[in-house]
């Protein structure tokens, strides 16, 4: 795919919206496109997740991905890239659902709407959708807010490629394929700026896997 003259929009949570960098006009990975001459615009809000808040206990994250974000986003997109899905797993009190789910109660439900939303929204674009990267808690099997039986980070990464694949998208496999863990201490310390959210050098690489990966598309 070819990137210059393209306009590009990012969906995202605090990684787009730029936690953890410093130079926050700049060093986004969203905001490196510009330097392959693309028309960039970032919709990241901290905290937010793609389904639905069920037990409203955190106003400033209730702005779900679904529905109310994506009519904000800007019109005419060539590239749509959607990221996130780390907040439903560390803090979401949706439950995980089932693929015949197309409400927004449940984890599968809210991906249907939301890519379903971006395809009427953007009929001749390019939707590539990122799954979320590796955590320091990935494995444990309840969420923070509610105890409860869900799954891990993994089982939230293979609902997504599920999903995006019945609805033909490309997905950039940020968990397995982008060389950062946080729980690596050597790529920690190079790479994060704490436990969850990358640094400017982090974003940057985030940038050149996913350049890469669109330019193959």
């Amino acid at each position: 795919m070819e990137l210059k003259n393209k306009k590009m929009v990012f969906l995202g949570d605090s990684m787009t919206e730029g936690v953890g960098v410093v130079d926050k006009e700049n060093n986004i990975y969203w905001q490196r496109f510009r330097q392959d001459g693309c028309e960039v615009y970032g919709y990241g809000i901290g905290g937010t997740r793609i389904a639905k808040q069920q037990t409203h206990l955190f106003a400033d994250f209730d702005h779900p991905f679904f529905r109310t974000r994506v009519p904000q986003m800007e019109e005419d997109a060539d590239i749509i890239i959607v990221f996130g899905g780390s907040n439903d797993y560390g803090h979401g009190d949706a439950a995980l659902g089932t693929m015949d789910d197309r409400t927004d109660d449940t984890f599968y439900g809210a991906l249907h709407l939301l890519y379903q939303d971006l395809i009427n929204k953007y009929p001749k674009g390019t939707i590539v959708v990122l799954t979320p990267m590796h955590r320091p808690d990935e494995e444990r099997v309840y969420n923070q807010i509610f105890i409860r039986s869900l799954t891990n980070l993994e089982g939230y990464v293979k609902i997504i490629e599920e999903v995006a694949a019945y609805y033909s998208l490309p997905v950039y496999d940020v968990y397995r394929k982008s060389g950062v863990n946080p729980s690596i201490p050597a790529i920690k310390e190079l790479y994060f700026a704490d436990d969850v959210h990358l640094n400017d050098k982090g974003h940057e690489l985030l940038y050149e896997k996913l350049k890469a990966f669109l330019l193959g598309l």
